[in-house]
């Protein structure tokens, strides 16, 4: 009976969707940001499908070095939450999201950024000004 047991657990664990280096980077991740987090939308066939910082990640071929995530090239990865999604924008949006663009400049000189997005629907209707550019 237990080793029967044994081997079920041992099954299970090899049939685990999630790789083992994934709680590796989950613990790089900075505080506030999760791996299920919304990064994006792409639109495939009509239908918005949502992009996470796991996919993000994967993508980059991240890892976790010295308790920074860094890119394939080692370049260090930092996470950026997006304004602009407003129903009725503030009197002064317009500043707002220059001083969002000063500071993605300066970030994108350093850093390889992932820029998480304000509106995980992917309505860009919410939008206040134009869409920031995925670099």
């Amino acid at each position: 009976m237990s080793s029967q047991f044994l081997l079920y657990a041992a099954l299970l664990v090899m049939l685990s969707p999630v790789p083992a280096r994934a709680g590796n980077i989950d613990s790089c991740l900075p505080a506030g940001v999760h791996s299920t987090d919304v990064v994006g939308v792409r639109v495939e066939r009509g239908k918005g499908m949502t992009i996470t910082v796991a996919d993000k990640l994967r993508d980059l071929k991240a890892r976790c070095r010295q308790h920074k995530l860094v890119d394939a090239k080692g370049r260090e990865i930092r996470f950026y939450q997006l304004i602009g999604c407003w129903g009725n924008p503030p009197e002064d949006y317009q500043q707002q999201l220059a001083r969002q663009a000063t500071e993605l400049t300066k970030l994108h000189k350093r850093y390889r950024v992932i820029e998480m997005t304000c509106n995980p629907s992917g309505d860009q209707r919410m939008r206040a000004g134009p869409p920031v550019p995925n670099r």
